[in-house]
């Protein structure tokens, strides 16, 4: 039996349910909709690397929540499940990132038979030793062609700044080296532990009755071990980073920067989701796009208009980052530290407070209109133990002080480092 909430500021209804299988099933219905969305995710991401299972600790290596999704589609009859969604006209994909992997689908028609299809795939492991080697030379491309983007370096670069032992620092794709270790054995016991239902949630969002999409899931899965994986993740690091400071040659027009600081995230609930809003709000606040700092260091040509801001999470680690192009990044830098200086002692200016909260709370409205984006964040917010349809609420909650106190707490000048990306000639200026 399906539970019903009602979110009034969205005007949506929210259905949950945990199936026999234990499954933990959401479903917004939107009647009159012609296309209909599902999300079958698992807590299980990039970053999962040791873990414990049936009282047995083990340790893989970097890129096997990757080099899984990649492999779940194919079917032990030799089909591939791709194909067989797209023949009938769904839009099919699938993502890993440091903490979730999402396998979803969008249709106007024949929901039914592509939801018993998502459900059968993702819970249906084939691997082969050959199949597996075949995919390897796939995603080494992949790493290749990652190794040479400026912005996906310089991102590592700062979490290897910030981080000294957490799996964050590791691409979620892995390593050419470290993806040599995957077996079909591996991709199976990763299976076993981390795609089991009581791991997983289904997020459906169309013009769906949320009894007959609990019935479809109890006559596709069948129960199984409740028991959830422990995850082991490294938990000492230091809030004050080792380094503060590196600097990359590549080809980009002008120098990259992006400076982050550590934040010790809330353990789970409402609360984490609070934090979350907190931080994005405190970083715009301090160097949006509308805030005096920006406006002021975009006259002076140093920031343009690819400058960005705001907060990033995965399990057990949060960072603040302010990041874009500039000529001189030691100069952002510098202001970015008086102007935290500043608010630390005079705080924010409350009509800004209050203009970009009302921003913030009209840019989560918008998002809850992109199908996709509920689903997927219905789904990721069900493994942090809070709803993602309760975020606007929280929106409007946050006060002047709150931001003020996280700016005091996490983002002191001493804190802070940075990553360069700048032009090989540049070094030998």
């Amino acid at each position: 039996m399906m539970q019903r909430r009602e979110y009034p500021m969205t005007g949506d209804v929210l259905y949950s349910g945990t199936a026999a299988c234990g499954l933990r099933v959401r479903v917004l219905p939107k009647k009159g909709f012609t296309g209909s969305y599902a999300v079958f995710a698992t807590d299980y991401g990039g970053t999962y690397r040791r873990f414990v299972l049936d009282g047995q600790e083990m340790d893989t290596p970097a890129g096997v929540a990757h080099y899984l999704e990649h492999k779940m589609f194919d079917l032990p009859d030799g089909e591939n499940a791709l194909t067989i969604l797209s023949s009938r006209g769904a839009d099919v994909n699938a993502f890993t990132s440091t903490d979730i992997t999402a396998y979803h689908f969008q249709c106007t028609e024949g929901f039914e038979e592509n939801l018993r299809t998502l459900l059968h795939f993702v819970s249906t492991p084939y691997f082969t030793e050959e199949t597996v080697e075949k995919e390897r030379g796939i995603i080494e491309q992949e790493i290749h062609m990652g190794e040479d983007s400026p912005g996906n370096a310089n991102y590592y670069s700062l979490l290897g700044l910030l981080y000294q032992k957490h799996p964050i620092r590791e691409k979620v794709i892995g390593s050419v080296e470290s993806i040599s270790r995957i077996t079909a054995e591996t991709l199976y016991q990763c299976h076993r532990a981390f795609y089991r239902p009581s791991n997983m949630v289904l997020a459906v969002a169309g013009d769906v009755d949320p009894e007959d999409v609990l019935r479809i899931v109890d006559e596709e899965l069948a129960p199984a071990d409740p028991e959830r994986p422990q995850v082991l993740m490294e938990s000492d690091e230091d809030l004050v980073p080792a380094e503060t400071r590196s600097v990359l040659q590549m080809p980009v027009s002008q120098p990259l920067f992006l400076i982050g600081a550590k934040i010790l995230p809330e353990k789970e609930g409402p609360a984490l989701c609070r934090q979350d809003l907190v931080a994005s709000l405190a970083a715009v606040m301090l160097a949006g796009q509308s805030s005096p700092l920006y406006h002021r260091l975009y006259e002076q040509g140093l920031l343009n208009r690819r400058f960005d801001c705001g907060a990033d999470r995965s399990r057990g680690v949060a960072y603040e980052i302010f990041g874009g192009e500039s000529r001189d990044p030691e100069a952002v830098f510098q202001a970015l530290c008086e102007e935290i200086r500043r608010v630390s002692e005079h705080g924010f200016d409350p009509a800004l407070f209050e203009r970009m909260k009302r921003v913030a709370i009209g840019g989560n409205l918008r998002v809850m209109e992109d199908f996709e984006d509920v689903c997927v964040s219905l789904a990721s917010a069900e493994f942090d133990g809070y709803c993602y349809l309760d975020m606007p609420a929280i929106s409007m909650e946050l006060t002047l002080a709150e931001c003020e106190d996280f700016v005091r707490t996490w983002l002191q000048p001493e804190r802070l480092v940075m990553s360069i990306v700048q032009p090989p000639e540049a070094s030998q200026a």
